[in-house]
């Protein structure tokens, strides 16, 4: 059948099973939104800003497990594209971009709005294509989704020339057969894991995102209960294990509990689980885990000794790893380790996270959040103390339910995010817990959300500051507060409703979970505006590049 490229672009979007991508169109891509016109069976999600509609691929991938898809036309539309490749790269998120440039040509001659866009994202995708023939489009774009979602996933980019969305050629349906993993660890590999883990006597598991891309999560449970061992993790491992386990002792890292900072500082045997020991995580190198010896279970063997030193190592999909394990574990006599257990139960009754409870907070909303709705949310998050508090005080029990920018940290992830989300979960409550500052950089996504009626709830943590570049300059720059006070004439409640939406002010305890569960009942989009103090921090706190038994709570802090 012969086909013009736009249609052969829609062809393979319902090949690969896409129902939703998200775009903006312009002048080189409108051949392609020209055959999107007649299939109503892909929704087209048309979004402010090119931005926000990379992040909102970005929030449907992480929470559906599919390939997000996001649209924009060449130069500014290809380039706005950017930040949100970057943060799916950091985060290892399955995303195909889709962008259109100048008709052959004229390409590489400065051509209005021209720009090497796949030259641009090369650093920050699993792979970018040019496609220059019609006749070579359907295949690519196959083997672009293909790379997206195998291995290890991340964002892959098609840039299109406009000639070719015009041009014909024939076209032949394809099935797409699943993914397969390709495990390269070996018999032996499994051998010294077991051996390493017969002989700790105070065993720590280190879960990452790893975990919830390959939907071990079940299997973490199970081998953490096999070899009796407490359990920590990453800000992008959070739902990864069941917060309300015993095994459970909270994030590591720069701002990990006390109890998961000592108790890695002094086991004898680390496993992390599709985690990538990042500066955040680790602190000072030289001193972290000194005493154990680390074992490195990953889908990407470029990461194992990149950061740390490992004893052994697993290379390949984690769940298929985990139940190799726990066959041969099963096999081998009960492991226990009671006192190592109780010594890490005497860390988490003597080191609980805890606020200031006699006022309005962040972690008191995020409390009262996870009450009202009983843990069963979508969260999102930006970047800043709102972040951290929301990974601290929401009790995660399940995956694909708490959404971050974890790497890159990109200031208005969020919004777009949560949009994401809620298209792909429209069952499921969808929250964007935001800070003022980066609530500014994307708050244009609610018209999105308000002109399709997608009911997400915006929660902005308003306390006229960058708070987390304060919190620095606070305790490390002698209270210097350069360009981080934001205390002006906005009102974001006025703004929300100008957008399109519900809007709601708190300021005392007592008024937050009444505007919550309205936002819930009233299913529209809406911001709840809660003003805390500027001053309130985020604690724990281990200085960038010191050891994490160096981590200090508000206690310590108050105490000099």
């Amino acid at each position: 059948m012969q086909l013009t490229g736009s249609e052969i672009v829609v062809e393979c979007l319902k090949e690969q099973g896409v129902d939703t991508v998200f775009g903006y169109p312009g002048g080189t891509i409108l051949n392609v939104y020209d055959a999107l016109y007649s299939h109503s069976e892909i929704k087209h999600i048309l979004t402010s800003h090119e931005q926000g509609a990379s992040h909102a691929a970005d929030g449907y991938a992480r929470s559906t497990g599919k390939v997000g898809v996001c649209l924009a036309t060449s130069g500014p539309g290809a380039t706005n594209l950017v930040t949100g490749i970057a943060t799916a790269y950091m985060d290892s998120v399955p995303m195909v971009a889709i962008t259109a440039n100048v008709v052959l040509p004229w390409l590489g001659k400065d051509t209005f709005q021209e720009v090497d866009i796949a030259g641009v994202t090369m650093p920050i995708t699993k792979h970018g294509f040019i496609v220059k023939d019609v006749t070579k489009l359907a295949d690519t774009l196959r083997r672009a989704f293909e790379i997206a979602k195998s291995g290890r996933p991340g964002p892959v980019l098609v840039d299109i020339t406009k000639d070719v969305t015009a041009a014909k050629c024939n076209y032949e349906k394809k099935t797409i057969a699943p993914v397969k993993n390709i495990n390269k660890f070996t018999e032996e590999d499994i051998d010294a894991v077991i051996k390493l883990i017969k002989k700790a006597k105070k065993p720590y598991i280190y879960v990452g995102g790893g975990a919830i891309i390959s939907g071990a999560d079940k299997e973490v449970r199970k081998f953490a209960d096999l070899i009796d061992a407490p359990v920590c993790d990453t800000l992008m491992g959070k739902g990864a294990f069941d917060a309300y386990s015993d095994r459970y002792t909270g994030m590591i890292g720069m701002h990990g509990t006390k109890t998961s900072n000592l108790g890695v500082s002094e086991c004898d045997l680390l496993i992390a689980l599709g985690a990538r020991f990042s500066d955040r995580v680790v602190g000072n190198v030289a001193s972290f885990a000194k005493g154990a010896k680390v074992i490195h279970f990953d889908i990407d063997a470029a990461e194992i000794n990149k950061n740390i030193k490992t004893t052994a190592s697993v290379i390949g999909d984690l769940n298929d790893a985990l139940k190799v394990v726990k066959k041969k574990l099963e096999k081998e006599d009960k492991i226990a380790h009671p006192d190592w257990m109780k010594k890490i139960a005497e860390l988490k009754k003597n080191y609980p996270l805890d606020y200031d409870r006699t006022k309005l907070t962040c972690p008191f909303v995020i409390e009262e959040t996870d009450k009202v709705t009983k843990g069963g949310a979508i969260i999102t998050t930006d970047v800043g103390q709102h972040q951290i508090w929301a990974s601290q005080y929401y009790k995660f029990t399940k995956p694909r339910t708490f959404l971050s920018s974890g790497g890159l940290g990109t200031m208005g992830y969020g919004l777009g995010a949560c949009i994401g989300a809620k298209v792909g979960n429209p069952d499921k409550v969808c929250i964007n817990i935001a800070g003022d500052g980066c609530f500014r950089m994307n708050l244009n996504e609610l018209a999105t959300a308000s002109r399709f009626d997608i009911p997400i709830i915006e929660i902005v943590i308003n306390n006229h500051v960058l708070g987390m570049v304060r919190q620095w300059q606070t305790l490390f720059y002698g209270g210097r507060y350069s360009q981080t006070v934001l205390n002006d004439k906005v009102d974001f409640t006025v703004v929300a409703k100008g957008l399109g939406c519900d809007a709601y002010r708190v300021t005392k305890k007592e008024e937050f979970a009444p505007a919550l569960k309205k936002a819930i009942k009233n299913n529209r989009p809406a911001v709840i505006e809660c003003i805390i103090d500027e001053d309130d921090k985020v604690f724990p706190m281990v200085p960038g590049g010191k050891p994490l038994s160096d981590v200090f709570d508000e206690k310590d802090y108050n105490k000099g």
